[in-house]
């Protein structure tokens, strides 16, 4: 078994969403391993990395009042009182939507359906500077 550790940087705004399939396939292009897996990690704990049909009406509309519906931002958190800082829901929405996601790649191309895009959710209360790493098996 064979593993090579790739990465990517993004520069994020504030409840962004971002389509970074590209990006990994990018690094499968760049990777010696053409058959196994990749797992696309965030070093963090205020964002998140998933797959979805990234459209307008899901991405603009239906997720972020999906993580306000579930875990809204402006409750007084208690992580607030523990770091003086207002992203307890950034975290909490992490607890549920993971800092990493595992693709299959099968002759160095993602297996994703059709309509199907790994994403990277940005929840924290202020624009990042991201690194987003690409562990690739096979």
């Amino acid at each position: 078994m064979t593993a090579d550790l790739k990465h990517f940087f993004l520069k994020t705004k504030v409840d962004q969403i971002i389509d970074i399939t590209k990006f990994v396939q990018k690094a499968a292009n760049e990777t010696s391993i053409k058959d196994g897996i990749v797992t696309i990690f965030l070093p963090g704990s205020t964002g998140g990395i998933t797959t979805l049909e990234y459209e307008p009406g899901l991405v603009d509309q239906d997720v972020p009042k999906l993580l306000q519906d579930l875990i809204p931002e402006g409750p007084d958190y208690a992580h607030h009182q523990t770091w003086h800082d207002h992203n307890g829901h950034s975290h909490l929405r992490s607890f549920f939507i993971k800092p990493s996601f595992t693709v299959p790649i099968q002759r160095g191309s993602l297996l994703l359906g059709t309509w199907q895009q790994i994403i990277f959710c940005e929840f924290d209360e202020k624009p990042r500077n991201r690194t987003i790493y690409c562990q690739f098996v096979g």
